[in-house]
């Protein structure tokens, strides 16, 4: 399942292709994206009421001095420094090529803001094993950006995926900026929209064979993939597991939009007989897209660099 972690990641990687800099590797967003909720999380309790009170006692119980400064970083940043920081300046992840491969978008081609909602990172110990990366994991993936209004509604901005698996840190890296730069519908995200925008990302999991029922699919859980023909010529589309809810479509109105962004301009009240006769097939898969803001990325990013003391190298 994907994490917020990866949606850092991804900001990361286009931050970092605006400053003409070196990104982060997965491996140290993943660490230090947890060394930073613990922090957020370790000065507070709540009480019976369910009010935040600040702990104000734990350096006096081990007996620090209060007016010493007190080391930022922690054990586990300190490891990743000295075990990533020189494998992460001379990645070739930085330079990863923008063409788009085995690409498909998943969204409406309207500008309707199809992401998932944002999800609250998972609890994960500080213990993080640098060495342990699942940057080497493989999954297929899309990584969308939407943007806000002030007035609070969202936009798309940019979605690009692809069904062939990909090693994890290179696919987040390579398809950030693909979906951001070379998404046909729309211009290239210049850095003054930065502000505006969220990054969700889908792994995509549990791939069904391909199915002649055109409803063999549940709403909401399932994502679809499809293809048909019509006058010997195959069309084919996908909608992440999102978008039909999100839209407030019904299964054959998810189907029609889908049909017709592939290329069809049939009736819509004869796509059934159209699926049918070009031999329709689909695939169903799950995936649940998980979503960041600039601003929480921001923030993040401020930590990593004022308090643990993390930067990234420019690029030569």
């Amino acid at each position: 399942m994907a994490t917020q972690a990866h949606c850092a990641y991804a900001f990361e990687c286009l931050v970092a292709s605006f400053e003409h800099r070196q990104p982060f590797s997965l491996a140290q967003v993943d660490e230090l994206w947890a060394q930073y909720r613990l922090s957020k999380t370790e000065d507070r309790h709540t009480d019976g009421n369910g009010a935040e009170q600040v702990d104000e006692e734990s350096d006096a119980d081990e007996g620090a001095e209060m007016d010493e400064p007190v080391a930022a970083r922690p054990a586990a940043v300190a490891r990743l420094l000295t075990k990533d920081g020189a494998a992460s300046a001379g990645s070739s992840n930085s330079s990863l090529p923008l063409s788009t491969r085995s690409v498909a978008s998943s969204t409406p081609s309207s500008r309707k803001a199809s992401s998932g909602a944002d999800t609250p990172a998972s609890s994960r110990s500080s213990q993080v094993s640098v060495g342990h990366s699942r940057g080497k994991e493989e999954y297929p993936l899309f990584v969308t950006w939407n943007t806000t209004s002030r007035g609070g509604h969202k936009s798309l901005r940019g979605c690009i995926g692809t069904f062939e698996p990909q090693e994890l840190e290179y696919g987040l890296h390579s398809y950030a900026l693909t979906s951001a730069f070379e998404d046909v519908r729309f211009s290239p995200i210049p850095a003054s929209l930065l502000p505006s925008l969220s990054a969700h990302i889908t792994l995509l999991t549990n791939f069904s064979q391909p199915t002649k029922d055109p409803l063999d699919w549940t709403l909401g859980t399932h994502g679809i993939r499809i293809s048909f023909s019509v006058h010997g010529r195959r069309y084919g589309a996908t909608y992440l597991p999102d978008v039909a809810q999100e839209q407030g479509w019904s299964k054959e109105e998810t189907l029609v939009s889908l049909m017709r962004k592939g290329g069809w301009s049939g009736s819509s009240s004869r796509w059934l007989s159209t699926w049918r006769d070009g031999k329709g097939e689909l695939v169903r898969y799950e995936g649940k897209a998980v979503g960041l803001h600039y601003g929480e990325w921001r923030e993040w990013r401020q930590w990593a660099t004022e308090e643990a003391g993390v930067r990234s190298k420019a690029l030569k």
